[in-house]
């Protein structure tokens, strides 16, 4: 894995974890939080999508919806065992 491949997973998480916490009001754990939560939902959203044969096209802004989906996905699932 290159440097800018790294790089590319970090600004694709940052982006939909912010957008995530955003729209969820997420766990507020900051900047570095946000690109956590990004990127394992850019992993979660894109075995989801996998899985159900969805494709919602290539390129950087279809990547950023697949992170934001498996975001918000994590932190719904977080916050409903946060509660119990």
């Amino acid at each position: 894995m290159s440097g800018e491949q790294i790089l590319v997973w970090i600004v694709i998480g940052g982006i939909a974890g912010i957008l995530a916490e955003a729209l969820v009001g997420g766990l507020r754990s900051g900047l570095i939080g946000a690109i956590v939560v990004g990127i394992l939902g850019a992993i979660i959203g894109g075995w989801l999508f996998g899985v159900l044969g969805v494709n919602v096209g290539t390129g950087l802004v279809a990547e950023i919806i697949k992170a934001l989906i498996g975001a918000v996905l994590l932190l719904l699932i977080l916050r409903g065992t946060r509660r119990l």
